[in-house]
């Protein structure tokens, strides 16, 4: 089973969903035959580096709240995160266009480190309070990550560099019709948007499961009426030998 993950390193629910999803795996008697990769998704393109905001000010100016309404939205993004186990410190968040963050995890995942950077670049956004945007942080979240960290600043350094894999995630999302992350799509057939509690991820795991791995129909090659000797819950049953010497 495959899942492709759409999200974004500054997207509080993508780190939920992420944690949910990993905890529902652990649940799931078929989690080694689970392959889980990241699909690059920028919540906005054209997010300057330096914002000069805070998060809270920077959630109020979009959606037209006050201070202490964004405030209050992220206290509850945040108790969210403390259920599944995330520090999220919204306090002294950076926000920032994360372009540069998604090239750097398709370098990683040439080198097979997708699943190591794509924590450390949500931890250090969300937990340490990192500034995403500064190709020196993003050095560091590298090399933290197992990567060699003059090759990650060459990287970083090429504007080019894993440009068409970050836009080709994306291309695949808008054929998709997604327009808001974390997104899950198994097996290039089922999709589960949003954040889901981990019971909602088992579910859907399972079931899919079962549909793409169907238990095979036996046909029965016993005569029609025939008894069977068989043993069941502990009990034998014989047939009724009378019936044969009718």
């Amino acid at each position: 089973m495959k899942i492709e993950v759409w999200s974004d390193f500054v997207c509080p629910f993508c780190y939920i969903g992420k944690r949910r999803l990993e905890q529902a795996l652990q649940q799931f008697a078929h989690k080694d035959d689970v392959q889980v990769e990241f699909k690059s998704f920028e919540l906005d393109p054209n997010a300057p580096v330096d914002t000069g905001k805070t998060i809270n000010e920077a959630l109020a100016a979009k959606y037209g709240m006050t201070i202490e309404q964004a405030k209050q939205a992220n206290e509850g993004i945040g108790q969210q995160a403390a259920s599944v186990g995330l520090s999220f410190n919204f306090d002294d968040m950076k926000p920032t266009n994360t372009f540069d963050a998604h090239r750097l995890a398709k370098f990683a995942k040439a080198q097979g480190k997708e699943a190591a950077i794509t924590e450390k670049l949500l931890y250090a956004y969300f937990t340490e309070s990192k500034h995403l945007g500064e190709k020196e942080t993003l050095v560091a979240v590298a090399e933290d990550a197992g990567l060699d960290r003059e090759e990650a600043r060459q990287i970083l350094a090429d504007k080019n560099a894993y440009a068409n894999e970050v836009r080709s995630d994306e291309a695949t999302a808008q054929q998709y019709g997604i327009s808001g992350v974390p997104y899950f799509v198994v097996n290039q057939k089922y999709a589960i948007s949003g954040a889901q509690p981990i019971e909602t991820f088992v579910g859907a795991l399972q079931q899919v499961w079962e549909e793409e791995n169907p238990t095979p129909a036996l046909k029965s090659l016993s005569p029609e009426g025939a008894d069977d000797a068989f043993c069941a819950d502990g009990q034998c049953a014989v047939p009724d030998s009378s019936k044969n010497q009718q």
